[in-house]
């Protein structure tokens, strides 16, 4: 069940860095404080041991989901020539209800919507892809039926 991950150059930095970091440092910091405290005794009732064990879970349960995660990366690039369509990677300018707007279409890992980077995957991310310059999208949002005219897109 593998599904393609879609990231910018500086996400994959970013999840490549942090999957760097806990394999060679976090999990062996954790792993030797798991040992420290299992050199205290009493298992049962040593809190430093069931805490630097939970840690360690979930250090391991992080590196095996950025590990699928990496595996089936596709990097978005920006590319000018597409004629102005919207797609992964896109930077769009938008007009609703005489709000402007600017969003960036992310994959779901890198998604920020208070930052303006929506996802590919959202109700509004995929209602702007395959889009242009001048298009109205109608999309369904909690609030109800909003309009977004599409102002500019790099």
């Amino acid at each position: 069940m593998d599904q393609t991950t879609y990231l910018t150059q500086e996400g994959l930095d970013k999840l490549r860095a942090e999957f760097e970091d806990l394999k060679k440092v976090q999990r062996p910091e954790m792993i030797s404080r798991l040992e420290a405290a299992k050199a205290l005794g009493d298992l049962s009732e040593n809190a430093e041991y069931h805490e630097a064990k939970d840690n360690l879970a979930f250090i391991e349960g992080r590196i095996r989901e950025l590990d699928v995660k990496l595996r089936d990366v596709e990097l978005i690039e920006n590319d000018k020539k597409d004629g102005g369509t919207v797609k992964i990677g896109s930077t769009i300018e938008v007009e609703a209800k005489g709000n402007r707007r600017v969003f960036q279409i992310v994959g779901s890992s890198e998604a920020d919507p208070a930052g303006g980077r929506i996802s590919n995957e959202s109700p509004l991310g995929s209602s702007f892809l395959g889009r242009k310059k001048g298009d109205e999208v109608e999309v369904i949002t909690p609030s109800g039926e909003t309009v977004y005219t599409i102002l500019s897109v790099k």
